[in-house]
């Protein structure tokens, strides 16, 4: 993470800091990281500049420095705020925890949200809001869905997704677990309600009230499906629908950790996970969703419903079918 120049509490370390970021920007990561190595050894303890040394190293092409940097701070960040864990399970130099690393995403998107919408929109040609608002327009037409009364935005962020879901329904709820994404989109007036929450501990708070739940480029930070369907399915209401995207990958694996530390799914194993759900799978599509250093990400658009009886209540005997 770039949140970092944290003081290391020396001025001489905080100096060379200075001068490897400055390095950095310029391109020259090898001599940031050698910089970066000399502040280290005067305060060995400074996890942020551990982080920054691990950045150069890998920007510099030296993944074993980077590693090396990455334990380090592993060491020193118990709360696991520079996402040390994920850095290293994103190298095959450790196992990434399961579900989200919540520390992490919090810090990251803290950090991010002033400039959020201006990175994602205008330099990155970030058009997931739109495509999905677009999908679930198409699938209440197809329904005779005029509008929904309970619509859940987890992931919120700056509200991207929400302005576009305000004229599909009366109560619109945003979740988001950084209390800076939270304060940005506060400033809009969009929701009529706000929760700052880790969003699987917020669905399994709550069971079957809401008949729309969006997650927009959200489901790419927690890990495995699977236990968010879990929670996702028991909050809504039968009938109800879910539209969401995600980051794909074409290998056998389910699940695989980017270096850019979000999660890709495999595109047949996440079909078989939303069948498993119990889910009726309304679209299903592929697309680019942004692009990522230049290259385009392809991801899944997708807009499930849950059935509006449950399999039990409907295969349950009645009075009349009992056998005396």
């Amino acid at each position: 993470m770039t949140k970092a120049f944290h003081s290391s509490g020396d001025v001489i370390a905080d100096r060379r800091a200075g001068y490897a970021k400055m390095l950095a920007e310029g391109g020259d990561h090898t001599a940031a990281a050698d910089l970066m190595s000399q502040a280290l050894e005067i305060t060995p303890d400074w996890a942020a500049g551990w982080d920054l040394m691990g950045a150069y190293a890998e920007k510099a092409g030296d993944v074993s420095a980077a590693i090396s940097a990455w334990r380090h701070l592993e060491a020193l960040d118990d709360e696991g705020v520079f996402g040390a864990g994920l850095k290293l399970a994103a190298h095959g130099a450790g196992v990434a925890a399961n579900g989200t690393a919540v520390s992490y995403v919090e810090a990251l998107f803290d950090q991010y949200a002033p400039q959020f919408e201006h990175a994602l929109v205008d330099r990155l040609g970030y058009r997931v809001p739109e495509m999905l608002d677009e999908m679930v327009s198409q699938e209440m037409a197809r329904l005779g869905i005029a509008g929904f009364a309970r619509a859940l935005d987890l992931g919120c962020g700056t509200g991207l997704m929400g302005e576009r879901l305000r004229g599909k329904t009366e109560h619109l709820e945003g979740i988001d677990v950084s209390a800076a994404m939270i304060a940005e989109t506060a400033r809009k007036g969009i929701y009529d309600v706000l929760q700052k929450a880790e969003l699987v501990a917020a669905l399994t708070a709550r069971r079957a009230d809401a008949d729309l739940v969006t997650a927009a480029d959200v489901f790419i930070y927690c890990g495995a499906i699977q236990p968010v369907l879990a929670a996702l399915v028991p909050a809504l209401q039968p009938g109800g629908l879910a539209a969401f995207s995600l980051e794909a990958h074409d290998g056998p694996e389910a699940l695989f950790l980017r270096p850019s530390l979000r999660y890709a799914h495999g595109v047949e194993p996440t079909r078989d996970a939303l069948v498993l759900a119990g889910l009726d799978i309304l679209r299903f599509e592929t697309a680019v969703l942004r692009f990522d250093r230049g290259a385009p990400i392809t991801g899944m658009l997708i807009v499930v419903r849950k059935p509006a009886l449950a399999l039990a209540a409907a295969n349950a005997p009645t009075a009349m079918s009992r056998p005396d």
